[in-house]
């Protein structure tokens, strides 16, 4: 409560008014960052993490790296996790990390969630593939499991969306990386074309998988309507 004076017939009483607490001043809150800035600083930061690894793994003599994929091995099942992050060396990281860069970036610019769910469906799905077919006693890892499988995603997410900026960028990738495809085919026994192969088919379907909602959508709008 507070008091003002208040003039009246010459005198000034004394008139008791009730107050109210001033409205909360709302903090402001930061503004949301775009989605394109949020994909690069996710794949930044995961492409900083590939490093980090492997600069741990070079100084633990290359013992790091032994945890990958070692098919049809109860323990070599921990691979599935951890292959897609283990490099050989600093060759085999420098060669998967503008590939990384570049469709890790598009693969989450068009939705943060939506690409993060088909990184996950592309890790396990190309880690258990390899892990089901690779040759016996071998180590399966690097991130070209992720590399295809984005891969694979961008080139026919369009297909199933059918959207034509997604296909625009599907032939895009096409053309810059199509090439990368032949990736699948077995050619030299120190390349894990089985993690390539895994990695491409969980591409497809992520990219299966996540338009089901525009795939029902469409087929709710091609249903003839009642009378």
């Amino acid at each position: 409560m507070r008091s003002r004076m208040s003039e009246i017939g010459g005198t000034f009483d004394s008139v008791t008014l009730p107050s109210f607490p001033p409205p909360e001043q709302s903090s402001p809150t930061p503004s949301t960052r775009p989605v394109w800035m949020q994909a690069a600083m996710l794949i930044g930061g995961f492409t900083l993490l590939l490093y980090i690894i492997e600069l741990i793994d070079v100084a633990s003599g290359s013992r790091i790296q032994n945890a990958g994929i070692e098919p049809r091995s109860i323990s070599g099942l921990w691979g599935v996790v951890f292959a897609p992050v283990l490099h050989d060396d600093w060759g085999h990281l420098f060669a998967n990390t503008v590939p990384v860069l570049i469709l890790g970036f598009l693969v989450l610019a068009t939705g943060i969630s939506r690409g993060l769910a088909a990184t996950g469906i592309i890790w396990v799905i190309g880690g258990l593939g390899t892990w089901l077919i690779g040759g016996g006693y071998t180590n399966h890892i690097g991130a070209s499991i992720l590399v295809f499988g984005w891969l694979a995603y961008l080139l026919v997410r369009g297909i199933f969306t059918r959207s034509v900026l997604q296909i625009l960028i599907g032939i895009a990738v096409f053309v810059v990386y199509g090439s990368l495809l032949w990736g699948v085919f077995p050619t030299s026994p120190l390349v894990s074309w089985q993690g390539h192969l895994f990695g491409a088919i969980g591409g497809v379907a992520a990219a299966w998988l996540l338009s089901a909602s525009d795939r029902r959508q469409r087929a709710i709008a091609a249903k003839p309507q009642g009378m």
